[in-house]
């Protein structure tokens, strides 16, 4: 099964990962890649939000035993994007700033006849 958590620690061993009904679990520094991990903070940071598949449980202590590496790596990606997708539908730029500044000043002068 593959889950979206939260790293909540990291330590030289690996990170450690808790979901929103409170089961934690541990993505050992084995289970971050398939290439040499020297550093887990190379891969992850505490408060990032990672898909994880979840490859043991053990129910008595109720923690899961994840692996980062064993995620689809085509998954990850689309996760991601999905996370920074959803500019603003009106796109603000200089042209549009140069069509609306003729009726910005028309209001302003309008507003300061009013006042005076």
């Amino acid at each position: 099964m593959i889950v979206y958590g939260k790293i909540t620690g990291i330590q030289p061993y690996g990170a450690f990962v808790s979901f929103d009904d409170g089961v934690k679990g541990l993505i050992h520094i084995s289970e971050i890649s398939e290439r040499f991990v020297k550093d887990v903070r190379s891969f992850v940071s505490i408060d990032d939000h990672v898909l994880v598949k979840v490859i043991d449980v053990d129910t008595e202590h109720k923690q899961l035993r994840l692996s980062f590496k064993a995620v689809d790596q085509s998954m990850r990606k689309a996760k991601r994007r999905a996370r920074f997708v959803g500019l603003p539908a009106n796109k603000i730029g200089f042209a549009s700033i140069k069509r609306q500044l003729p009726k910005w000043i028309k209001e302003r002068d309008q507003h300061e006849i009013r006042s005076n």
